[in-house]
């Protein structure tokens, strides 16, 4: 594969005609002079591992200098799965101080300032999906926001049906945690035909909801949230935010294996946050189903 490098992309590089080290027709202690190197005329010529003086390294330097680890991902910037674990905590960690706060603060009948939160989230996160560059400051704002919507209607629903916001969060967590093993045993492996497939059905999803509010603001309903029809809505609903996870996950192992930079991580925490919002959603609208509230 042709490097990105632009000096190991040039063609003919490493060539015998370029004369770069141990392939150019001088020899080497010509070499080493011809660039000033003040020990070429040493009996090792351009030796870089050589003394002053033309001494060579001993058997015991050399073993020293060969027994030094390499260069990790944390010394040249590149992201680690560490990164994303710690920026993924962060990012949940606001969502959840911000859903308590609206827990514990935002009174039930009062949906505005709730209403207000996810509409700004929404936006936010638009602009952090669009944006080129990474934003942390603009991706813990999207985990507040979310997280003080979040917070408000899972109060309002656990008034209603008691209990039904920690059966969410445990949902949530199970289905995290058997999609993460899934994925890493092989059982599911994101191709480019099954990552097609998804997206095709997240879309019809996104708009057949999308159209059942506009239908419910005019008075219409085409049961998309209750009784059978609701229940078969809200599991699709859960596999989706399922598959948009190992899209999530094969993300991740891509950027670690190709070098991204350690600023990435934040990218694939938000993107990790964004699917397992969509999850705690679909879940409390199951719950909510089956427990017999609509």
């Amino acid at each position: 594969m042709r490097s990105r490098n632009p000096v190991f992309s040039r063609e003919g590089s490493f060539t015998r005609d370029n004369q770069y080290a141990g392939f150019g027709t001088q020899p080497a202690g010509q070499q080493a002079q011809a660039y000033g190197n003040p020990y070429a005329n040493n009996p090792y010529g351009n030796n870089a591992y050589g003394q002053p003086g033309g001494q060579p390294m001993t058997d015991q330097q050399l073993a020293e200098m060969y027994a030094a680890p390499a260069a990790g991902p944390a010394q040249t910037g590149r992201m680690t799965l560490d990164d994303v674990v710690a920026r993924t905590a962060m990012t949940l960690l606001t969502l959840v101080a911000a859903g308590a706060v609206a827990w514990f603060v935002v009174p039930v009948e009062n949906y505005a300032l709730a209403g207000v939160a996810a509409i700004a989230a929404m936006v936010i996160g638009l602009v952090i999906s669009f944006k080129r560059s990474v934003n942390p400051a603009l991706i813990l704002t999207y985990a507040g926001l979310e997280g003080f919507f979040l917070g408000a209607i899972s109060k309002a629903l656990n008034t209603l049906l008691p209990g039904i916001a920690i059966q969410a969060v445990l949902g949530t967590t199970a289905v995290f945690a058997a999609t993460l093993i899934a994925y890493k045993s092989g059982r599911i492996r994101v191709t480019p035909r099954y990552t097609r497939i998804g997206i095709s059905i997240a879309i019809g999803f996104v708009i057949l909801m999308f159209v059942n509010v506009i239908a419910t603001m005019f008075g219409a309903d085409f049961g998309l949230r209750s009784g059978p029809l609701g229940i078969v809505v809200g599991l699709v609903g859960i596999a989706l935010g399922a598959f948009f996870l190992t899209l999530d996950f094969n993300e991740v192992e891509e950027g670690i294996r190709h070098g991204a930079p350690e600023r990435e991580s934040w990218r694939a925490a938000f993107g990790l946050t964004l699917s397992l919002v969509w999850i705690y959603l679909e879940m409390l609208r199951l719950i909510a189903i089956l427990r017999g509230d609509d």
